[in-house]
């Protein structure tokens, strides 16, 4: 398996990505070119939102209940890895953090956590900026 970093930690579906996408994509433009190019212009049109929704529903649908279950997962480890390193507990600390600097910092091993922590809590770092920040990535190979 690739060793995962900064540069290529985001993950494609492929069925979604580069099949269905694709296939509603085309489905799409032909929809709205007969649309625009034959007498039956309603019945296209209603077609090519009937398409569109379809984008826009498949899209949401697959994201949503599966980055809201990783999001609490994401929260639970973190809880768990700070209270491991620490022997207190992360909620007492957790919300001076915004969920964008807590998912970030699950990239980091345990030697760059709690420098990373007080880093963020004390600069108020972006995400993006943490994941930069840290020296030794480790991978999340598991991700929706």
């Amino acid at each position: 398996m690739k060793i995962q970093t900064y540069y290529n930690h985001i993950r494609f579906y492929p069925p979604h990505h580069f099949v269905y996408y694709p296939l509603l994509s085309l489905f799409i433009i032909a929809s709205i070119y007969f649309a625009v190019t034959t007498n039956d212009t309603l019945i296209w049109s209603f077609i090519s939102v009937g398409f569109v929704f379809l984008f826009c529903l498949a899209f949401m649908l697959r994201q949503h209940y599966a980055l809201i279950l990783q999001n609490r997962i994401v929260r639970l480890e973190i809880r768990y890895r700070y209270f491991t390193l620490t022997g207190k507990r992360f909620e007492e600390i957790e919300y001076k953090l915004t969920d964008d600097q807590i998912f970030a910092l699950r990239f980091a091993p345990d030697d760059e956590f709690l420098p990373l922590l007080e880093d963020a809590i004390k600069n108020n770092l972006p995400g993006d900026s943490i994941k930069k920040a840290i020296v030794h990535w480790k991978g999340d190979y598991n991700r929706v």
